[in-house]
């Protein structure tokens, strides 16, 4: 079974992801509600994915991001960022930070866990994490 820590400051958000994720695909979810939990939880819990909003209070995603990779313990865990903007420079600026994919909110619930299986090229039974998006 799938493991997906879903961090975002946003309680409606953490909670329709989740239950869509579980609802959907199955998966186990875990939660955090701001970057330096989603890190704290991603050490302790080591899930097969993380999906992370962009603008949180304190620590935003992208420098959650970067302190994730810093950790060899979960610099592994592919991350998929869900944000609002929707700008091709922001899409670039994400892209480039090394993250496996970009998810944008408002996101479709019944299709989200296929969305993120596409993004990750995970297929029943597999469970090899994806490259990252490539630097531009």
């Amino acid at each position: 079974m799938r493991r997906v820590l879903i961090i975002d400051d946003e309680d409606d958000i953490r909670e329709v992801a989740a239950l869509s994720l579980e609802a959907t695909a199955g998966w186990q979810i875990l939660t955090a509600n701001c970057g330096t939990k989603g890190i704290e939880v991603a050490a302790a819990e080591r899930p097969d994915a993380i999906l992370m909003d962009v603008m949180m209070p304190e620590v935003d995603g992208p420098t959650t991001f970067r302190l994730m990779q810093q950790n060899p313990t979960i610099a592994h865990i592919p991350v998929l960022l869900l944000t609002a903007k929707v700008q091709g420079a922001d899409q670039r600026r994400f892209a480039n930070l090394g993250v496996n994919g970009i998810l944008f909110k408002p996101f479709d619930p019944l299709t989200l866990a296929q969305q993120i299986s596409d993004i990750l090229g995970w297929k029943e039974g597999t469970s090899d994490p994806p490259p990252a998006i490539p630097s531009t």
